[in-house]
């Protein structure tokens, strides 16, 4: 094959498509955390959940979740302003669509952090976004760390465990498993990142119809 030819069976340089990445996986797989990192590194737009919990106290408004008020999140659902919406542990979360919409058209690529439920709601609606499962190394260490938040009573963190275990049967929903152990959040960020950097290399991009 001459050079010539070569170059004629070489595509044309496509514009290149955004990204919408969704991290999901168990409650305390750290989440929170791997999301802060990716965002440090890579230029993402990170599109906020909201949701009727209540903020702890080393959580902020408006970076780590909108917080809303029942009756907000129902006007909400009632404008269709959300993507999906889910009724978690008596509690409502949900993603807005239209600063998805907006990062999209602007050819940014973009991530949602989401639970499991809403991830599987979104694959129904979106299914050419990047779906990321993230967990711990083993449920004993998933346990340790539920207990090392303090944040559940003894029934909570039974409900939780018992919805890991329910969740962990949907990982056929996902692209991708990123594992996070314990103390090597870098090793996880390093993986989320050449996620991303084979998705750019597809022959065949995503294409994201919103």
């Amino acid at each position: 094959m001459t050079e010539a030819s070569y170059k004629n069976q070489l595509p044309s340089n496509p514009p290149m498509r955004p990204l919408l990445i969704v991290l999901s996986g168990l409650s305390g797989a750290g989440k929170d955390a791997v999301l802060a990192k990716v965002k440090e590194l890579l230029p993402l737009e990170h599109i906020t959940t909201i949701t009727t919990r209540p903020q702890r106290a080393s959580e902020k408004n408006n970076v780590d979740y909108h917080f809303v008020s029942v009756e907000r999140f129902q006007e909400m659902l009632k404008n269709k302003e959300l993507l999906e919406w889910a009724k978690v542990y008596g509690n409502w979360y949900g993603v807005p669509n239209r600063p998805i919409k907006q990062a999209l058209d602007k050819g940014q690529d973009t991530i949602v952090k989401v639970d499991v439920q809403g991830a599987a709601t979104i694959k129904k609606i979106l299914p050419q976004a990047v779906f990321i499962f993230l967990m711990p190394s083993s449920m004993e260490e998933f346990i340790l760390r539920l207990k090392q938040r303090q944040t559940e009573s003894p029934s909570g963190l039974t409900l939780r465990i018992k919805t890991a275990e329910e969740e962990i049967k949907q990982l056929h929903l996902f692209d991708y498993i990123v594992i996070n152990k314990q103390d090597e959040i870098e090793q996880a960020v390093s993986d989320i990142k050449a996620i991303i950097t084979a998705e750019k290399c597809r022959v065949n991009p995503r294409e994201i119809a919103l």
